[in-house]
């Protein structure tokens, strides 16, 4: 797999849950730590995405922001 971009983190699929629409992926990337990224249903069928399995987080973003109390 080749692909542009920079931040990749790989990870295990801890859950899938599939909506109407849309599907919610949550992914362990070290013990404890875990991502959390919403994708379109289709998307998820066709990766084949379960619990378990091994996957990639990429992401892309053009603006970090911080904040604080």
């Amino acid at each position: 797999m080749k692909i542009s971009t920079r931040n990749v983190v790989k990870g295990k699929v801890l859950k899938v849950e599939i909506g109407a629409i849309n599907a919610e992926v949550v992914l362990e990337v070290a013990p404890g730590v875990e991502l959390t990224g919403i994708i379109t249903k289709a998307s998820a069928e066709s990766l084949g995405l379960a619990e378990g399995s091994e996957a990639y987080a990429l992401i892309k973003a053009s603006d970090i922001m911080f904040g604080v109390d």
